[in-house]
C-alpha cells in the first residue's frame, strides 16, 4: 500500500500546484478573518490560555464532603483569593458521571443551560470505599470503576481496575472567575472589551470557567462540530483552539478551527481499547484546546519508541474554556462507540424521525423567481425523468423580506402553486428567518413588539440590528411564551397561503446581525435577566424548536415536521435537519462535506448534508456530477446555489451530464427503504446514520483517521470520487474475515485490504457488506410518495459463513402514528439456504400494499430449485 500511496501523491501533486496558483491569482475567495476574533482577541480566552499548567490554586476541603443517595458535594477553595466553589458529583444511569462546579455563594445566580437535557438524568448511588486526609475513593458501581478525589491540589481521576480512564484538573488548569464588584485597577478586557468598532460593556465583569481533562491511551479525538476541518481533531498547541460560537461566517475557509454556524460541545475519544465522551454543557462562547504527547512524532519516531521500548503511554489532553455560566460536564464512559451514542442520547435525545419524503432529493436556489419559474422547474424534472420531492423558496419569495408573507406579484396565488405540487405528490419548503423587519405596517413585528417579545439591548429598548430586510429586531426565543406564539403563527389561518405540503427552513439563526460584532448579536443584549453572552449558542436551537412545534400544531399533532436549520446546539438532533452552510463550488468543499457530516453524526446529528454543487461560485460540470453522486449517499440531499450564480438545474449541462445526474438521483431513490429504516434506528438508539468506519471496526487502527470513505449504517461502504480528473480511487475495505460486494457489478472483494478501483464519470464506488440484507425499491417514480405502495427487492449479500441478516421497517412515512405502534418491523435472516423473517415488534400493527417482489442473493451458487413458504401470521 505504501507504493500505491506514494504513486497517488505523485500524480496528484501537479493539479494541486495549479489550483494554488489559480487561488493566488483570483484572490477574491476567502473569509475576511478580520471580522472574527482569534483567542488572542477574545479577552477571556487570552486570560485563560496564559495560565501555566501545574500551578493549581484549588484544594478540596474534604471535611465539607456530604454524600446522599443521589450525589456527593464537596467544597473547593482557591488558596489565592479564598473564593469557595461547590463541586457536585453524580453517578448517572448507563455509565455516565456528571461533575458540576459552581460558586458556593455567587454574587448573583450564574446561568445553567435549560431545555437541552430531555429530563433530569436518573442517578445511581455512590459509595465511599476509603478516605484519608489526602483524598477519597468512591465506587461507581460498574465492575471495578471508581472515582478518586485528591485534595491538594484538587484532582479527580476515574479508574477502571488499574487503568485511568480520564483525569480532571490533572494539569491544574481548573479556573473559575468568580462574580465580583468592580475593582479600581482592572486588567484589560475584564469589565469592557472592544473589537473593531464594537464595545462589549460586560456589566458582570470576568466570569470565565475552564477545566482540563487528560485521556491516557488516547491518540484520536473527534466531534465538537461545527468546523470545516478533518474528522480526527488536530492538536492546537501551535495555533488557536477550536472555537464553538455560532457565527454567520461568509465564505468560510477550510482546515482551520474557526467557529461556524453551529456548536455541539461534545468530544468523543477513541482507542482500540475503549471509546469515551465528554459533554460540556455550556452555551456561552467556548474554546477547546487539544494537545497530545505523540502529536509531533512521525511514524518513524513512534517505531523508534517501540524498538527502544519507550514507556510513554500516548495521551491526549483537552481543555475547555467558556466565557460564562458554570462547569457542568457529563463524562460518558462507553466502553464501546455505540455505548457512548446511547449515553449521549439518554441525556439530549435522539435524531428526530423525519418524514420519508425528506430523505429524497431537494431542489433549491436563491431564488426561484415566481410561480411560473417553480412550475417550469417542476416540469423540467418530469421532462428529464429525474425524481425529486421538495422544491425550495429562499428569501425573495416574501413581501419585502417579511417572513410569513408572499410577494404579491411573484407569488400571488401560493395555494394554487402548492396544489399543483400536491397533485404530483411533491412538496415545498419556504424560508422563515428569525430577524423581523421593523415596520409598523407588518403584523408580525407589531405583535412581537406589543407583547414585549423582542430581545432587549443593554439599555432596555428593543434590540435592533441590520439583516436582509434592513433594520430588524430579534424575537427572544429563550422565552417559552414567545416560542408558543411563534408556533401559533404557522397555523393555516395565520400563515396565509400555506398548505400541509409546505415545510420550513430556518436560516440566519446564529443569529446573524450584519452590523453586529462578528456579524452576530451584542453579548450585552438581554434575554430577560440573562445576557446574550450566556445563551448565545442556544438561540438557533430555540428558533428551530419553535418552528417545528408550529408545524406539528398546525396538523393537530398528527404530522411529523421537517425543519432545516443552519445554527444548532446539543439537542438540535431531536428537531430536524442541519446543513453545512454557505460552501463553495470547489473540490475541497466537496471533500470536506464528508468529515463535517461524520463529525455531526458522532454527536447525535444524523440528518446532515452539504449544498450540492457548492453555494458560492459555479461548479465545473465534472464537479457538479461528482457532487450529485457523493450527495446521493449522504443523509440530507439538497442542491442549492447563490443568487449571483448561473442556473444549474440538473438538465442544463448537456444530455450526457443529465444522464449521469439522473442515475445518481435514481440510485438515491432505490435505497430509500434502507435510509428510512436507518433513521428509524437512529431515532430509537441514537446511532449515527452516516458513520466513520471505526464505529463498526473499533480495533482496526487503519480506520481511525479515514475520512474519504464512510459507512451508511453497518452495511453500505461509500467511497465517493472527490478528486478532479480521477481515473481511480483506493478504498479501504475493513474486516479480516469479511467480504464486500460492489453494489453495481456484484463483484466480491475480501476485507482488510486497500482496493484500487478504476473509475469513469459514471462510477460511484459503493459496497454492500457480506452478511447483510438491504431492502430497496427499484421502480423509481417522480417522488418518494409515488413509490409508497411499490414492491421491495431484497439484496442478500452472503458472508463467508453463507449467512446474512437485515431489517425491514415500514410505516405510513409521515405521521406520528408509529408512536402508537402502527408499523411493520421485521428481522430478515438467511441461514442454511433459507431466508426467513421474524417480527421484531409483535405488538405493532400496520398494513401495507407493498410486497417483496424479488430477492437477489450475492455470493451464492445457482440453486437447483427454490421453494416459497408463506405463513398468514407472518404479516
Amino acid at each position: 500500500t505504501a507504493n500505491v500511496l506514494v504513486f497517488a501523491s505523485h500524480y496528484r501533486m501537479a493539479p494541486l500546484l495549479v489550483v494554488g496558483l489559480a487561488l493566488c491569482l483570483s484572490g477574491t475567495w476567502a473569509v475576511d478573518k478580520g471580522n472574527f476574533k482569534t483567542c488572542e482577541q477574545s479577552a477571556f480566552c487570552k486570560r485563560q490560555r496564559a495560565l501555566k499548567p501545574g500551578e493549581s490554586p484549588y484544594r478540596a476541603l474534604l471535611e465539607t464532603m456530604e454524600l446522599t443517595n443521589t450525589r456527593l458535594t464537596l467544597q473547593l477553595i482557591n488558596d489565592n483569593n479564598k473564593v469557595r466553589l461547590l463541586l457536585e458529583l453524580y453517578r448517572l444511569q448507563g455509565n455516565i458521571t456528571r461533575v458540576k462546579i459552581n460558586e458556593l455563594k455567587p454574587l448573583k445566580p450564574r446561568y445553567e443551560v435549560p431545555d437541552v437535557l430531555i429530563r433530569e438524568p436518573t442517578t445511581e448511588p455512590l459509595s465511599v470505599l476509603s478516605q484519608d486526609e489526602n483524598g477519597v475513593v468512591l465506587s461507581l458501581g460498574v465492575e471495578s470503576q471508581r472515582v478518586i478525589i485528591s485534595a491538594r491540589p484538587f484532582r479527580l481521576d476515574i479508574m477502571e481496575g488499574s487503568d485511568v480512564l480520564m483525569s480532571l484538573n490533572s494539569r491544574g488548569l481548573l479556573a473559575f472567575e468568580h462574580l465580583r464588584m468592580q475593582e479600581e485597577k482592572v486588567e484589560d478586557g475584564m469589565w469592557e472589551e472592544t473589537f473593531k468598532s464594537h464595545t462589549d460593556s460586560k456589566p458582570n465583569g470576568p466570569s470565565a470557567v475552564s477545566l482540563d481533562f487528560s485521556l491516557p491511551g488516547v491518540e484520536h479525538v473527534y466531534g465538537i462540530p461545527e468546523h470545516a476541518d478533518t474528522l480526527r481533531l488536530k492538536t492546537t498547541d501551535n495555533g488557536d483552539p477550536y472555537r464553538l460560537y455560532n457565527l454567520d461566517v461568509f465564505q468560510y475557509e477550510l482546515y482551520n478551527p474557526m467557529a461556524l454556524y453551529g456548536s455541539v460541545p461534545v468530544m468523543v475519544a477513541h482507542s482500540a481499547q475503549r471509546t469515551t465522551g465528554i459533554f460540556w454543557l455550556n452555551a456561552a462562547e467556548t474554546w477547546v484546546d487539544i494537545s497530545s504527547n505523540t502529536a509531533g512524532k512521525t511514524v518513524f519516531g513512534k517505531m523508534l519508541d517501540y524498538v527502544q521500548g519507550s514507556s510513554e503511554t500516548p495521551q491526549t489532553d483537552v481543555r475547555w474554556i467558556s466565557e460564562s455560566g458554570i462547569i457542568d460536564v457529563f463524562i460518558m464512559l462507553g466502553p464501546t462507540p455505540k455505548d457512548v451514542f446511547s449515553q449521549y442520547a439518554s441525556l439530549t435525545g435522539t435524531q428526530s424521525f423525519p418524514p420519508l419524503a425528506s430523505l429524497g432529493y431537494h431542489q433549491c436556489r436563491w431564488n426561484y423567481n415566481d410561480q411560473e419559474d417553480v412550475k417550469s422547474v417542476d416540469a423540467g424534472f418530469d421532462e428529464h425523468d429525474i425524481p425529486y420531492d421538495f422544491i425550495w423558496l429562499d428569501i425573495e419569495h416574501t413581501d419585502g423580506k417579511r417572513y410569513f408573507t408572499w410577494d404579491p406579484h411573484k407569488f400571488a396565488t401560493p395555494k394554487e402553486m402548492l396544489q399543483g405540487l400536491m397533485d404530483k405528490k411533491r412538496k415545498m419548503v419556504a424560508i422563515v428567518d428569525p430577524h423581523i423587519k421593523v415596520d409598523s405596517n407588518y403584523k408580525i413585528h407589531n405583535e412581537i413588539r406589543t407583547l414585549g417579545f423582542y430581545v432587549k439591548n443593554k439599555d432596555g429598548g428593543d434590540y435592533e440590528g441590520w439583516c436582509w430586510p434592513g433594520s430588524a429586531s430579534y424575537p427572544d426565543f429563550t422565552r417559552a411564551d414567545m416560542r408558543a406564539w411563534w408556533a401559533s403563527m404557522f397555523a393555516y389561518d395565520q400563515y396565509e397561503g400555506t398548505m400541509e405540503n409546505l415545510y420550513t427552513w430556518n436560516d440566519m439563526n446564529e443569529p446573524s446581525v450584519f452590523n453586529g460584532p462578528e456579524v452576530t448579536m451584542h453579548k450585552d443584549a438581554m434575554h430577560g435577566s440573562w445576557e446574550h453572552r450566556d445563551i448565545h449558542n442556544l438561540y438557533g436551537l430555540y428558533v428551530q424548536m419553535a418552528t417545528a412545534e408550529g408545524l406539528i400544531q398546525r396538523s393537530g399533532g398528527v404530522e411529523r415536521p421537517f425543519v432545516l436549520t443552519r445554527a444548532f446546539f446539543a439537542g438540535s438532533q431531536r428537531i430536524g435537519a442541519v446543513w453545512t452552510g454557505d460552501n463553495a463550488a470547489e473540490w475541497d468543499h466537496l471533500k470536506i462535506s464528508i468529515p463535517m457530516c461524520l463529525s455531526m453524526g458522532l454527536v447525535g446529528i444524523s440528518f446532515c448534508g452539504a449544498d450540492i454543487g457548492g453555494f458560492f461560485k459555479s461548479p465545473s460540470t465534472e464537479l457538479l456530477v461528482r457532487w450529485y453522486q457523493a450527495g446521493a449517499y449522504q443523509p440530507f440531499y439538497r442542491a442549492h446555489a447563490h443568487l449571483d450564480t448561473p442556473r444549474r438545474e440538473p438538465w442544463l449541462f448537456g444530455p450526457e451530464n443529465t444522464a449521469l445526474i439522473r442515475e445518481a438521483v435514481r440510485q438515491r431513490y432505490t435505497f430509500l427503504p434502507y435510509w428510512y429504516q436507518l433513521f428509524y434506528r437512529a431515532h430509537v438508539t441514537g446511532e449515527p446514520v452516516m458513520r466513520p468506519l471505526w464505529v463498526e471496526y473499533p480495533q482496526d487502527l487503519a480506520t481511525f483517521a479515514l475520512e474519504d470513505e464512510y459507512l451508511i449504517g453497518r452495511d453500505l461502504l461509500v467511497h465517493p470520487v472527490v478528486e478532479e480528473g480521477a481515473r481511480g480511487v483506493t478504498a479501504y475495505l475493513p474486516g479480516k474475515d469479511e467480504v464486500w460486494f460492489d453494489v453495481h457489478t456484484f463483484q466480491k472483494h475480501n476485507g482488510a485490504q486497500n482496493l484500487y478501483i478504476p473509475v469513469t464519470m459514471s462510477s460511484i464506488p459503493v459496497f454492500q457488506r457480506g452478511g447483510s440484507i438491504i431492502p430497496r425499491k427499484l421502480r423509481v417514480r417522480r417522488s418518494s410518495t409515488c413509490m409508497e405502495h411499490d414492491p421491495y427487492t431484497l439484496y442478500v449479500a452472503l458472508n463467508l459463513q453463507r449467512t446474512a441478516d437485515g431489517e425491514l421497517y415500514i410505516d405510513d412515512g409521515h405521521t406520528f402514528n408509529y408512536e402508537k405502534k402502527e408499523f411493520i418491523y421485521r428481522k430478515l435472516t438467511f441461514a442454511n439456504k433459507v431466508l426467513s423473517s421474524v417480527n421484531l415488534a409483535p405488538d405493532a400493527k400496520f398494513t401495507t400494499d407493498s410486497w417483496i417482489e424479488r430477492i437477489i442473493v450475492l455470493g451464492a451458487s445457482k440453486p437447483s430449485k427454490v421453494t416459497l413458504k408463506t405463513f398468514e401470521s407472518a404479516c
